[in-house]
């Protein structure tokens, strides 16, 4: 039985500046992942990653080309169909290469906090959050703050918080690229497991080539063009 797909991405076009100075930073870029699928995108720096994970992240629409999310067209080249920053905060979590956790709140607090921006309660959000920490191992460290936690659990907490509005989508920009191999292993392996638990799509970007076995599949972009590897 196909799965249903979450993201559907169609023939992506991005350029900046005009005339002489025009440069297409991506194009012909399609992909769809399904729900409970995780994918990586790999390729060298300038190949178009970034542009490609921001326009998907409704952060920087494309010149050309649509996005749907959950069955709904919400960017048909530059035009939005939806309202974008309330879309983005109900259906898409983000994961990045630092975890940009809030330095003077607790983990709970860090993960509760995107609850309570989308009007949940005090009590639902705390509730939320601590079940979250639970289930990536982090209960025991709720109540610390991000300096009394070591890389790897940051990023465990960043992850927590990106979860925690039950996301369609969650999108990952190099997320191991300040762990060492051991550490970034389990945390990719962390997206896999959300992935197939939650039936959430995962997208990550990644250089580290040790833990492509966990991906359900292998997309390479290069000048600004994706390729279907595996």
């Amino acid at each position: 039985m196909e799965k249903e797909i979450a993201i559907q991405v169609n023939d992506l076009k991005k350029v900046y500046g005009s005339g002489n100075t025009e440069v297409i930073a991506m194009q012909h870029a399609s992909m769809h992942v399904a729900y409970g699928e995780i994918v990586a995108l790999l390729g060298p720096s300038g190949a178009g990653k970034s542009t490609f994970l921001t326009a998907v992240g409704l952060i920087n629409p494309p010149t050309q080309g649509q996005i749907r999310i959950s069955g709904e067209l919400v960017l048909d080249g530059p035009q939005a169909q939806v309202n974008l920053r309330v879309f983005r905060r109900k259906h898409i979590g983000y994961v990045f290469q630092k975890s940009n956790l809030i330095p003077f709140l607790t983990a709970r607090e860090n993960v509760q906090i995107a609850l309570e921006i989308n009007n949940q309660t005090i009590k639902q959000s705390k509730k939320r959050a601590m079940d979250l920490l639970s289930e990536l191992g982090m209960k025991d460290r709720a109540n610390n703050y991000p300096a009394m936690l070591s890389g790897g659990q940051q990023q465990r907490v960043a992850i927590c918080r990106a979860l925690a509005n039950q996301p369609a989508v969650i999108l990952a920009d190099e997320p191991t690229a300040a762990l060492d191999s051991h550490l970034g292993r389990k945390v990719m392996e962390l997206f896999k497991d959300i992935a197939h638990k939650h039936g959430t799509a995962v997208i990550v970007v990644t250089h580290d080539q040790r833990a492509l076995d966990v991906f359900d599949s292998i997309y390479e972009m290069e000048d600004g063009v994706i390729g279907h590897k595996k």
